[in-house]
C-alpha cells in the first residue's frame, strides 16, 4: 500500500481525474476501445455539421499587456445590437458554433479567443488570471463596438467569469452600454464545491492535489502533448463523461469538443487552473443586477454545478433562470436550442430599452 508503485498509480488516477476536470473535459491518454467504436457507429445527425469552419471578419485587438487577441465579427456594422461571446476554459470561439449559425443574420456578433486559447497570443503565465481576461473583454468591447451602442455579453464557464471581472473592474459600462448578460454553466465563486462527479469525500481528497498535479504536467508539456495525441479514444470517453450528461449526445459533437481541448496546451491548462479555483466575484452581482440577465445551468454539470447558477440567479432582480436537468457542462453544444432560444428571449427583453435610448 505504501510502496512507490502504489503511490505512482494513485497519483496517475488523480492526475487523470483532476486534469480532466480542470480542462472541462480532460487531458486524457489511452488506447482504442471497442465500446467507443460502437458509440461512434450510432446514427449521428450532426455528422455533416461544419464545426470549426464558420468564420467572420478577422481583426486583432491588443490587450493591456500588448498580447494579440484574435477576434471575429459577423453581421452588419450598422446593426442595432451587438452580442459579444466569451468562451470557456480550454475551448475557443468555435464552441459557439450553433449560436453563430442560428441567431439572426441582422444581429452583429463578436467572437474572440481568450488569451492563450484558440488563435490568440500566448500569455505570460503571471497574466493567466480572471481579472486579466476581464480587462481583455473590455479591450474587445472598445475595439468592436462604438460608444453607447447597445451590447449583450454572453459567457460560458470561464467566459462568464470574465464578464463578472469586467463588471467588477468597469461597472460604468453596464447599463450605459451593456444592456443584457447571459451566463452559461458558470459560477461567481465557491469553485471548491466542484466534485468532478466524484463522491464528496473523494472529491475533497482529489481537489487539493489538482493544482500540484497540473503544475507537474505543465512542466512536462512536451511529453504530455505527445501522449494526448495518442489516446484519442480514451480522450473521447473522458470528454463524453465529464462534459456531457445526455447519453444520446452526438459523437461528432464530442469529438469536436475534445479536439478543442486537445488544442489547448497542457501548460496553459495548468496556468489558468489556480485562477479558476480562486475566482470570487460575488460582490459584482449588484452591477450585473443593473441589466436583464439570463442564467443557464446543466442539472448534471460536474464542473460548475447547477447550484452555482441558482445562487447567481437568486442575487439578481431581473433574471431568467433555465436549468436543463439532463445536461452537463457544455450547454452551447449539448443543448444548443435551449441556449439560442434563451438568447432570443433576452434580446426581446432588452429591445424596447434600445429603442427608447436611441430616440431619447
Amino acid at each position: 500500500m505504501g510502496s512507490r508503485r502504489g503511490i505512482g498509480r494513485g497519483l496517475g488516477v488523480v492526475g487523470t481525474v483532476a486534469g480532466a476536470g480542470a480542462a472541462g473535459v480532460g487531458a486524457a491518454v489511452g488506447l482504442r476501445h471497442v465500446a467507443v467504436g460502437r458509440v461512434r457507429l450510432r446514427p449521428d445527425p450532426d455528422a455533416g455539421e461544419p464545426f470549426g469552419e464558420l468564420r467572420g471578419r478577422e481583426l486583432t485587438v491588443k490587450a493591456s499587456d500588448g498580447l494579440p487577441l484574435h477576434v471575429e465579427v459577423d453581421g452588419p456594422d450598422d446593426a442595432d445590437l451587438t452580442i459579444v461571446f466569451s468562451h470557456g476554459y480550454t475551448l475557443n470561439q468555435d464552441s459557439w458554433h450553433y449560436q453563430r449559425r442560428d441567431l439572426p443574420k441582422s444581429l452583429r456578433k463578436v467572437f474572440w479567443d481568450q488569451r492563450s486559447h484558440g488563435r490568440s497570443g500566448r500569455s505570460d503565465p503571471l497574466h493567466a488570471t480572471i481579472e486579466q481576461t476581464g480587462d481583455d473583454l473590455y479591450k474587445v468591447l472598445k475595439a468592436t463596438v462604438r460608444p453607447k451602442r447597445p451590447v449583450i455579453l454572453v459567457g460560458h464557464s470561464m467566459g462568464g467569469m470574465s464578464i463578472m471581472a469586467l463588471a467588477d473592474r468597469r461597472p460604468e459600462v453596464f447599463r450605459r452600454q451593456v444592456v443584457g448578460v447571459a451566463l452559461v454553466n458558470t459560477s461567481c465563486g465557491d469553485m471548491a464545491e466542484m466534485t468532478l462527479g466524484l463522491p464528496l469525500v473523494l472529491a475533497k481528497v482529489v481537489q487539493p492535489l489538482a493544482p500540484r498535479t497540473l503544475r507537474g504536467l505543465g512542466r512536462r508539456a512536451d511529453l504530455v502533448e505527445r501522449a494526448r495525441g495518442l489516446g484519442s479514444d480514451l480522450a473521447f470517453v473522458v470528454t463524453r463523461k465529464m462534459a456531457f450528461a445526455d447519453k444520446h449526445v452526438s459523437p461528432t459533437v464530442v469529438d469536436f469538443l475534445e479536439q478543442m481541448v486537445r488544442g489547448t496546451p497542457i501548460d496553459v491548462i495548468a496556468e489558468f487552473y489556480p485562477a479558476l479555483m480562486a475566482h470570487d466575484k460575488l460582490g459584482c452581482l449588484d452591477v450585473l443586477g443593473r441589466v436583464p440577465t439570463l442564467v443557464l445551468a446543466g442539472g448534471r454539470d460536474r464542473l460548475t454545478p447547477a447550484g452555482a447558477s441558482r445562487r447567481i440567479a437568486e442575487a439578481l432582480p431581473d433574471v431568467e433562470l433555465v436549468e436543463v436537468e439532463e445536461a452537463g457542462h457544455v450547454l452551447p453544444l449539448e443543448y444548443p436550442g435551449v441556449v439560442t432560444g434563451g438568447l432570443r428571449r433576452l434580446i426581446e427583453r432588452v429591445s424596447p430599452g434600445y429603442e427608447e435610448e436611441r430616440t431619447a
